[in-house]
């Protein structure tokens, strides 16, 4: 017979090892009598654990490696990954990289390459067998890389909009597709163009984008206008790898830009449009009247931002306002994204939920939670619409429709696949989105938000298995909530900030260093006081209700934008400079593995981080700026100044060149006309380059030769002595360019000398020294001899567009200097209108006939030689 248990032995200890919680119902062993009394057992002593978040990542790292002899820690990690759905995930990924990698190719590809591809591999994944799944898996991703490269070659054939090759002046009749009112009181018109006369325009392009003074009263969408404008071609890069205007107007249909030198005038008689123009002119002039409204019963710049975050017309937003705002990080507030979509839904199914909570009945019997869902969805869908539909507002319908669908089947609604689903969505329609900073910007946030998300998710079900703590006081809960409100909202300002960070500075060169500040500064009026009373307007805007609702909307801009504009009176720093964009691939790889990953994988975003943030500053920074018309060159001094060679530069070049060198302060031009600094204020150094290229030009007149029918000086004459030789000082100072007589001089505070000259007989005398020549003029041809001598003609810039110089060995004269142009040949479809301008032909400017007889001189027996007339491809 087997002795009863001792009483000392806890049953516990029998099953040590087994599954955790295991428990046996047994009744409790009597005590043996016989044994003597054993001490009461003493509590072990206290030992310092670390907090419930450091322990759940030490575990994640550690269980794989103890597990790791048994099966492989990475194996295992990669079949919860699969079993998990989570190479789904990294679809849209795939997708997005071979649409950049299309985008960024240096010529434009065949569709039969691409398709081939496509067939080959789809072929080869449904031929591998199922148990070499890794095979699979890798030619899946081939499959998806190619296709992204498929659809963005697909939408490029798709889009292929007519652009103007040069400027030309026309009379135009137009239709008007979009009307808005800008700051600065003009008006910007987008027209589609129906004739043009005088010149005619053989390649016309079908869409335009106009600014006018003023519009005939009653002007509307799809009125039909004319008048004489003048017509640019798009422009491209301020600089390379910045922002391509030309890209975005090719897929938004624009062909070509300018502005009315007479007109616009309302003609009757226009013809008949077709339905799907004449619904898309209705929707635009309801938003129109829906601003004006809203604008009415606000104004100022409160009204013009409650425009924007209604109907998204933002045009008529003060610049200071929009740039203080993107000092302080809460720009995104003006563009319609997920926090609109989420405040509109949110609005609508609370307030559906509490008028059904006064019928309790029905409420009880019916599905109510499905039904302000539904609403929620028709209710965002018309938001998408009268917003005007932009890229951010995309995608944060199309994952809110997926979430409130899901909500509608019983389903998660808040969960990474939703994000994937939408990206997928977009990048199948446009694939060119893909590129643009909204789309990386506003998906990189949405990402990192959803899986901050589901870790605090998984944190808080882990809390509610563990036993209930005190219960407190009334003001402890209110306490605690008011804490977890701003904690949340913090957590949110942080998360969304770092994910973003280096898409902004890589696009921008900026950072909103109080963001976080400004944020929580402000989110709370715009989420109680602005879209809520938004929606309740504009729901009440067809009863004439609204005025109230927008009043205290009113309100809450006002605050938010006295809060953003003292704030960024106090923001740090703004300019960062460049960085690589093999850095933003490591950060983004880290973002993606952060995000997508489930399980220890995660942890591969570490390395990926430290090494985008070793190579951050893998980049030069630009020594010379030019701008692609050939009439603005900067040179960085150093001490965060920038010298530029004209005295009003085109403020948004210029503003992109500052932040690129964070620089804070412009340096204009000394002695820019020749009226102003004739006899006095003159320095040396400009007059001896004028008095050498006047006598230059004296040797050179009537000579002819090679190329361009003019020969070099018979007389070639010693250059100018420097500054550097006047002072007698070591290096060369840099206070920045001294221009007279259409010759700009500037020292680079290497040493180098860059020049800036209006024509070939200027620039010639500076050959002997100059590091880099920029000659405003598209005939110049053979300008300098000297070897290692960099000349950037007019012609080059109208080719290749705008142009950066890293400077040699920084002496001057230097051999080294290199240039990088924004374009390259052969040209992209974004980019092959640029070939049939005048310039990049070569030829100089068109001049009238009328013109060039009162320019000829007196006694002259020959008529000037003009270009031929202007036509549609010059």
């Amino acid at each position: 017979m087997r002795a009863p248990p001792r009483g000392d032995v806890s049953e516990r200890e029998l099953f040590t090892g087994g599954p955790e919680g295991l428990t046996l119902l047994q009744p409790p062993a009597l005590p043996n009598t016989a044994d003597p009394p054993r001490p009461a057992p003493q509590p072990p002593p206290r030992v310092a654990t670390l907090p419930a978040a450091a322990r759940q990542a030490l575990t994640a790292v550690v269980d794989p490696i103890k597990r790791g002899h048994r099966k492989g820690a990475l194996a295992t990690a990669l079949a919860t990954e699969l079993d998990r759905g989570t190479p789904f995930l990294f679809m849209p990924v795939l997708l997005g990289a071979g649409a950049i990698i299309y985008f960024r190719l240096p010529s434009e590809p065949d569709f039969q390459p691409l398709v081939g591809g496509v067939a080959l591999t789809a072929a080869l994944a449904a031929l591998v067998p199922a148990r070499r799944q890794a095979v699979r898996l890798v030619l899946i991703a081939v499959l998806v890389c190619l296709s992204g490269m498929a659809l963005a070659k697909l939408e490029t054939w798709r889009a292929g909009t007519a652009m103007l090759g040069g400027e030309i002046s026309t009379r135009l009749s137009a239709r008007v597709a979009a009307i808005e009112q800008m700051a600065n009181g003009r008006v910007r018109l987008t027209m589609d163009v129906l004739a043009t006369a005088r010149p005619t325009l053989r390649y016309a392009p079908q869409r335009v984008r106009l600014t006018a003074r003023r519009v005939p009263p009653g002007t509307i969408v799809g009125s039909h206008v004319e008048g004489v404008v003048t017509l640019m071609p798009p422009s491209g890069p301020v600089r390379p790898d910045s922002y391509d205007f030309s890209f975005t107007s090719y897929f938004d249909g624009i062909g070509a830009s300018g502005f009315f030198l007479r007109g616009p005038d309302l003609v009757e008689g226009a013809p008949q449009p077709s339905l799907r123009t004449r619904l898309s002119n209705g929707l635009e002039n309801v938003r129109n009247a829906i601003a004006a409204r809203i604008r009415g019963h606000i104004g100022g710049p409160e009204g013009e931002i409650a425009a924007a975050l209604v109907v998204g017309i933002r045009a008529g937003i003060p610049e200071d306002i929009n740039e203080a705002m993107r000092r302080t990080g809460i720009y995104h507030i003006i563009s319609i994204s997920g926090l609109h979509m989420a405040l509109v839904a949110g609005t609508v199914m609370s307030a559906l939920r509490v008028a059904f909570a006064a019928f309790p009945g029905f409420a009880s019997r019916r599905p109510v939670k499905k039904y302000a869902a539904g609403a929620a969805l028709a209710a965002i869908a018309g938001y998408l619409f009268l917003s005007g539909g932009d890229v951010a507002a995309q995608r944060s319908f199309l994952m809110l429709a997926v979430m409130l669908t899901a909500l509608l089947f019983d389903r998660g609604a808040l969960t990474t696949r939703n994000l994937a689903i939408s990206a997928l969505v977009i990048m199948a329609v446009s694939p060119h989105e893909v590129v643009g900073p909204s789309f990386q910007m506003s998906f990189a946030a949405t990402a990192a938000l959803v899986s901050a998300y589901a870790i605090w998710a998984e944190r808080r079900h882990v809390k509610k298995r563990a036993p209930p703590a005190q219960p407190r006081s009334l003001v402890g809960r209110g306490v605690a909530k008011a804490i977890g409100a701003v904690g949340a909202l913090a957590i949110t300002s942080v998360v969304a900030g770092v994910a973003t960070t280096a898409f902004g500075v890589y696009h921008f060169q900026r950072v909103s260093p109080l963001s976080l500040l400004a944020n929580l500064a402000v989110m709370p009026s715009v989420s109680i006081l602005v879209m809520p009373f938004a929606v309740a307007g504009s729901l009440a805007m067809p009863l004439g209700l609204d005025a109230p609702f927008f009043y205290v909307m009113g309100k809450g801009l006002s605050l938010m934008i006295a809060v953003s504009s003292w704030i960024s009176e106090r923001s740090p720093i703004d300019a960062v400079g460049l960085i690589s964009a093999h850095s933003l691939v490591l950060l983004t790889v880290a973002l993606v593995f952060a995000c997508m990953a489930s399980t220890w994988l995660r942890l591969l975003a570490v390395p990926a981080v430290l090494a985008g943030a070793l190579t951050l500053t893998d980049v030069r920074t630009p020594d010379v700026f030019v701008s692609e018309d050939g009439r603005l060159v900067a040179v960085p001094l150093g001490g965060g100044k920038l010298a530029v060679n004209r005295a009003r530069p085109n403020a948004f070049t210029i503003e992109n060149w500052k932040r690129a060198v964070r620089a804070e302060e412009l340096v204009s031009p000394v002695n820019t006309t020749s009226k102003r600094s004739a006899g006095k204020g003159r320095s040396r150094t400009a007059q001896k380059l004028s008095n050498q290229a006047a006598v230059t030009d004296r040797d050179i007149s009537g000579a002819e030769v090679e190329g361009e029918g003019i020969a070099p000086p018979k007389i070639r004459t010693q250059p100018p002595a420097l500054p550097k030789a006047e002072t007698g000082q070591d290096e060369a100072p840099s206070s920045g360019f001294d221009c007279h007589d259409s010759l700009c001089v500037a020292v680079h505070p290497s040493g180098a000398i860059v020049v800036h000259a209006a024509n070939p007989a200027i620039a010639r005398p500076v050959c002997e020294y100059a590091a880099v020549i920029v000659v405003d003029d598209a005939t110049a041809k053979n300008i300098c001899r000297r070897e290692g001598m960099l000349v950037i003609t007019k012609r080059d810039l109208a080719k290749f567009g705008s142009a950066v110089v890293n400077l040699g060995g920084g002496e001057v004269g230097s051999q080294g200097a290199e240039v990088h142009y924004a374009v390259g040949e052969p040209y992209r479809p974004w980019h092959a209108h640029r070939q049939f301008s005048r310039e990049a032909r070569g030829l100089a400017p068109y001049v009238k006939k009328s013109e060039a007889k009162s320019a000829e001189p007196r006694g002259s027996s020959q008529n000037a030689r003009t270009p031929p007339p202007h036509h549609a491809e010059d």
